[in-house]
């Protein structure tokens, strides 16, 4: 199955400077420009369920394959 990340950049909302990236994997259905043209639903959704985080920046990518040594 082909992925599409949404990479959220967020940050605590009791201390702005203390910020982490997250990246939500989704089913690839139509490529960058459809997962920005749903990103803003989803990132409502995951706002909701996470109120101290703040989505400062967000950006839509195919997922890497880091590897953690």
């Amino acid at each position: 199955m082909d992925v599409i990340d949404l990479v959220l950049m967020i940050c605590l909302v009791s201390n702005p400077s203390s910020c982490r990236e997250e990246r939500l994997h989704f089913e690839n259905k139509g490529g960058l420009h459809t997962c920005m043209f749903l990103a803003p639903t989803e990132i409502a959704k995951w706002s909701e369920e996470h109120p101290k985080l703040r989505v400062v920046r967000w950006r839509c990518d195919y997922p890497t394959n880091e590897l953690t040594l």
